[in-house]
């Protein structure tokens, strides 16, 4: 503990951390239950991101009080995870579909256009 540091900046901090790792395990928890890949791909993203909105923002507390001015660096780290998640999950989600309709599954969804011949 930092003897500069007010008591309930200290508690604060720490329950948004432990916030962050219960959600996370929870979500791990959860994730190793869904049968499909496409039903893992949805809810362990949003609990993901609780998770780092949570230390993001215990970062952001703690760092403001023991600097003793504004600390907003630790904000990118969820700006970033906007931006590149959703893009990363689609590229997956495009990928599995892929291979299960080139490996024949019965239940996969026919594609939105017939394939171009060349």
């Amino acid at each position: 503990m930092n003897a500069g540091l007010p008591p309930w900046l200290e508690i604060v901090t720490s329950a948004l951390l432990v916030l962050s790792g219960v959600v996370v395990l929870i979500s791990a928890t959860g994730f190793l239950r869904m049968p499909d890949f496409f039903l893992r791909l949805h809810p362990p993203a949003l609990a993901y991101t609780l998770g780092s909105w949570s230390v993001t923002l215990a970062a952001t507390l703690y760092l403001c009080a023991a600097e003793s001015k504004e600390a907003l660096h630790p904000l990118l780290i969820p700006c970033i995870l906007a931006v590149t998640v959703p893009v990363t999950t689609l590229l997956l989600a495009r990928v599995a579909l892929f291979r299960r309709r080139v490996g024949g599954a019965a239940d996969t969804p026919p594609p939105l256009s017939p394939p171009q011949s060349s």
